[in-house]
This record gives C-alpha cells, structure tokens and sequence, in this order.
C-alpha cells in the first residue's frame, strides 16, 4: 500500500543522519530521523485532538519545515493536507477553507492577523500556530503526543484522499482538485522518468507548497534527496546552488531571467546543477536558448494542471536538437505525453484529430495520476472526467509525432508568473467600477511575467474613468498578481452573433508575432 507520509520512514532508517530538509529562509535543518519522529508525532497529535481518517488539516504558511511534514503526518494518519494560498485575501481564503470544513487550521506567524479574521469568519474545531511570534501551541503538541507509529499508517493509503489543492480565485468560484496516495504518486513516477532523478540529486523547491509542484519536491525526497527550501528571489536562489550543491530545481520564465540578469551572474558556482524543469506559463525560444547558454545543465519542459499533476514533457534531447536546428519548432511545442499518462487531442465529440499541426482540438488525459475529482462537486467532475478521460480545457494541435502545440485556452486561462488568472474573476472585478458598461480580460505576451493581464473596457455613456483608477478598483477585490496591468478604452467589443464577446478577436494581434505555450 503506498502512503506518500510514509516517505520520512523509509530514509530515517537507510540515511538516518542526511539532511532531509534545508529550510534556508529560517536558517534551520533536519535530517531523516528528526523529520521521522516528528511526522509521527504530529500525525499522534492530530489525531488526538479528534480528527478521524478522512478530515482535513487547513495549512496556512509560508514554504518551511513544518509545512512539509505536515503534509507527511496528514498522510500518514489518514488525513487530508488543505494548503491554503497565502496571497489571498482573508474573504476568500475563508470561503476555501468553509468549502473544504477543516477541523484544524495550522498557520505559522506570519499570518497570526490573518488568522484571527478567518476565526471570526468560520468555525473550525482547532486553530495552532507555529514561529517565533505563534502562541508555541504547534509544538506543544508535538511534545505532548507519542513518538510512536500512528495506528491508521497500516490501513490507509492508494485511493484515500492525501491533499486538495485549490484552483480559481477571487469571486466564489475556487474549487479544490482531490489527490490521493495513488494519484501522487504516479505524478512522481512521471516526473521520476522525466527529471531522470538519481540519489545524489538536491533539489530546490522554488515555488509554494500550496501549488502541485510540491510534488515535484516531495518526489525528490521520495529518493532520499535533501529538500532545500526558499522563498524565491533571483540572487538567494544562485547563492544557495553554490551553497548547497543543488542539482535540480522548477523554474518559469520569470525567475530563469531574474537569475541570469543578476550583477556577476557568471561568478557564481553553478555546477552542481544536473537539470532545470521550466514550465507554469509561456517559455520564449530566446528565453529558452539563453538559459541552455547560461546554465550548465540540460532543460525539460513541463506541461500539467493542478488536476492531472504534469502530463506531457518537452526531453532533454529535444532541447539540444532544436538549438542545434533539428525542430525548432518543438520549443514552441509541450512536448509528448508522460510515462505513465496517455494524451489525446481531440473534437468535441472526443475523437482525435488528425496530427497535422493544424487542426485544433481539446487536450484529454488519461493517467493514474488525475485527481479523484473536485471536493463537493460532482457536477464538475463529471463535466471534466468523461469516461476515463480528463478534459484540461486547453486547445492544441499535435504533429505526426505526437508533439503537443497548446494555441489557446478554452477557459480563458492566463498565466502570469506561475500563476493561474482567470479572466472571468478579473472582469467581475473591473466592473465594481460604476463607470464600467462591460470588459474584457485577456493574457498578452510580456518578457517578465510569460502573460500579463489586458482589460478592454467599454464606459458607460456620459461618463468617464481612467486607466488607474479601473486598476485601482480591480486590486481592491483581487490579489495583487490577478489585476489587470494595462486597460484600453475601447467603443465596443467584438461578439458573435450571439452576443458572446470574441475574445480570439483581441487576442490575435498581440500573439501573431509568436505563439503560446507552456
């Protein structure tokens, strides 16, 4: 039976004193055998206060060590990790967390004020905190409870529930993807094939815990690698390569420019570095040549979703073959399905299309490493898993060899710097502004971010607004990353004639000199 919190017991026993964790923000480590006990503890602890197998652990922090064993109690006491995304606002963190019904919220404190809105706004059982300015209440029950192997790690795992992760954003409509033991762990096996991970590999998680990369990390660890956390900025993240030898780490557009534009770039130490998986929004072929210049390691390129982990690769080889110009064009590409998933491309009625380059069809996966389904909504589910196959709602061609060319995204999706924006939660915002007749809410190339966010706006007659202000109203009911960065007046927006507004339309002139991929 495979349960993902099982991991930490498996190399406290092989490499008991290696390092499992390298929490580089807080200055602080921990080898096998600690985490171990600790996760034990913990998993103890969690149960004792009342949760059973199936209740959910609302997590509330910032990349640390507490939050990755978190994730390895939960697990291993049957329980489910509910990462919550810090950059929220409290309102709508407090909807995800009465949507999932936590019976714990953990938070570390850097959250303690927003903690204390959460409580006033929802009613969980338990609420512990962690860090220097926390009320000590998390270790204090690490203390308290039994360094003993928790009594549900022997019947739980595969299909049980190990994590919701939640997608959407600002206005209601956030819906949390079901993982389980199972489907985690195929992700891994994917990503184990991919990455071409071996046992000496350190890996750097880049990004947050609360997204599906964290996966990725703990994939790593699930090979007895060290974790090395951080809270990403360009210079830190090149001064902990040198430092802690990383081989591997996830890196988007935005943070493999940063790093090369950093002062005396070449100076650092940057050979320990084995490869670098790139992926979470559009990648420029120059961006792409530069970093293969720059790095002393090989590429990859992944394509997923928070639903289905990744699921198709853009190799190594293929990297090295379009620099040297055998398909370039294949750097515009995703690449092909993964090891342990099958991709189609297909028409509406699910047939696939033919693999010309050309004819544009919906991305359908098949792989044991789909989520279970959306938490609570079954209607969802059902919409997205049709027989077997999950629709991802991204519109792509394939060519003969079955190279995936995403050309645009059904659900309007942009992503910014890593980030999923939805168009719709933008433009419900935009029209909080009472001169706003109607809008609409685009991703337009930008060399930074991948995708920055475009509002047309049409004005209600007689009135008037400037550019700062619709951005302005927009901020106030969004997090910060989700705001429109530029707005065009605009006398009318082009429809169909059924009224629905053609957002192709707007799209076109900005990406005719390139396309979209991941």
């Amino acid at each position: 039976m495979v349960n993902i919190g099982r991991i930490p017991e498996k190399w406290a026993a092989l490499t008991p004193g290696r390092d499992a964790i390298v929490d580089t923000a807080n200055g602080r480590r921990i080898d096998w055998r600690t985490l171990d006990g600790r996760v034990r503890r913990l998993a103890n602890g969690l149960t004792g206060l009342g949760l059973d197998r199936g209740d959910r652990v609302a997590i509330l922090a910032k990349n640390s060590i507490e939050y990755q064993e978190l994730y390895y109690a939960a697990g291993r006491a049957g329980l489910v990790a509910q990462p919550l995304n810090w950059r929220l606002g409290a309102g709508e963190l407090g909807r995800i967390v009465a949507d999932g019904g936590p019976k714990v919220v953990i938070s570390s404190d850097e959250w303690l004020d927003t903690t204390k809105q959460l409580q006033a706004a929802v009613d969980v059982p338990h609420w512990l905190q962690y860090g220097a300015g926390g009320d000590g209440s998390y270790e204090d029950l690490l203390e308290r409870s039994p360094d003993t192997e928790p009594a549900a790690s022997a019947h739980v795992g595969d299909a049980d529930p190990f994590f919701i992760l939640y997608t959407g954003g600002t206005t209601g409509e956030s819906k949390g993807a079901l993982h389980s033991h199972t489907s985690v762990s195929f992700g891994m096996l994917n990503q184990t094939v991919a990455e071409r991970i071996v046992a000496t590999d350190v890996y750097m998680l880049t990004g947050q815990m609360y997204h599906i990369p964290v996966v990725l990390s703990m994939n790593y660890m699930r090979h007895g690698c060290p974790l090395v956390l951080m809270n990403f900025e360009a210079r830190a993240a090149l001064e902990i390569i040198e430092a802690e030898r990383v081989s591997a780490f996830l890196g988007i557009t935005t943070m493999l420019n940063w790093m090369m534009a950093v002062p005396g770039f070449a100076g650092f130490d940057l050979s320990s570095l084995r490869n670098i998986q790139y992926g979470g929004g559009p990648m420029p072929s120059s961006v792409v040549k530069a970093a293969l210049e720059s790095f002393p390691c090989t590429l990859i390129q992944g394509y997923g979703q928070t639903e289905g982990t990744t699921m198709c690769f853009l190799a190594q080889e293929d990297h090295a073959d379009a620099v040297r110009g055998v398909h370039p064009e294949r750097l515009r590409s995703c690449g092909r399905e993964g090891f342990v998933t099958t991709v189609r491309v297909v028409d509406p009625d699910g047939v696939p299309v033919p693999k010309d380059g050309k004819t544009a069809g919906q991305i359908v996966v098949r792989s044991e490493a789909n989520m279970l389904g959306y938490w609570k909504r079954p209607d969802l589910t059902a919409a997205t898993v049709r027989d077997g196959w999950m629709w991802t709602g991204d519109i792509a061609t394939w060519d003969a060899d079955s190279y995936v060319f995403i050309v645009d995204r059904a659900k309007d999706m942009i992503i910014s710097g890593g980030e999923n924006i939805y168009s719709v939660q933008v433009e419900e915002a935009v029209n909080q502004h009472p001169s706003v007749l109607e809008c609409a809410v685009i991703g337009v190339p930008d060399e930074e971010w991948g995708e920055s966010v475009k509002a047309f706006v049409v004005l209600k007659p007689g009135t008037a607004a400037t550019e700062r202000e619709i951005i302005d109203t927009a901020r106030a009911h969004l997090a910060s990353y989700q705001k429109p960065r530029s707005v065009e007046f605009v006398a009318e927006l082009p429809k169909a004639p059924t009224g629905k507004i053609l957002k192709r339309a707007l799209r076109d002139p900005y990406w005719a000199e390139q396309e979209r991929s991941v």
